[in-house]
């Protein structure tokens, strides 16, 4: 019987430290959509920060600033801006000189060709074709373009039509 007394304690226990581990583990994802729900990001500690970093998803780190906003947060909890919740979007990374020296020779650089499948993949170089270009185009643009043509055709026609029709007539 005392056995069974400590089972329940034990078990509320265990399933207690199970769910919390998790949590923890998970304070990047937890940074990552606090700040793509526009929510405040300070409180949290310089690991955590940098994992938020390193986690981020390349849709998240291209299609907003959270990037830059956990940065400055990262930043601010070190001591060395403002503070986070209230950063300015307008405030810049400050770049080190490696970091500038990178940058400035990435458009010089160019990356070698790849070859995918039967095709080799030159990075830049943007091959277009008329298929390509009109199905990239939006529908009512592309009903606009017909509308138009159709109406060029039939301006062109009557003019041949009129022509033909008075040269008939001498």
């Amino acid at each position: 019987m005392p056995l069974t007394r400590f089972a329940l304690p034990v078990a509320l226990l265990a399933m207690l430290l199970s769910i919390a581990s998790p949590a923890s583990a998970d304070v990047g994802a937890t940074i990552i959509n606090r700040c793509t729900h526009k929510q405040s990001l300070s409180g949290f500690s310089q690991k955590a920060y940098r994992q938020a970093l390193a986690e981020m998803p390349t849709e998240v780190e291209e299609y907003s600033d959270c990037f830059n906003l956990i940065r400055r947060a990262q930043l601010a909890a070190a001591g060395r801006g403002g503070s986070a919740g209230e950063a300015s979007l307008a405030t810049p990374i400050p770049v080190n000189a490696a970091e500038r020296r990178a940058l400035n020779r990435a458009p010089k650089l160019g990356a070698p060709p790849v070859q995918v499948g039967n095709y080799v993949v030159r990075p830049g170089v943007i091959h277009a074709s008329i298929a390509s270009a009109l199905s990239s185009l939006p529908t009512p643009l592309l009903a606009i373009l017909a509308f138009m043509l159709a109406c060029a055709l039939l301006v062109v026609g009557r003019a041949l039509r009129s022509r033909v029709h008075a040269h008939r007539a001498r």
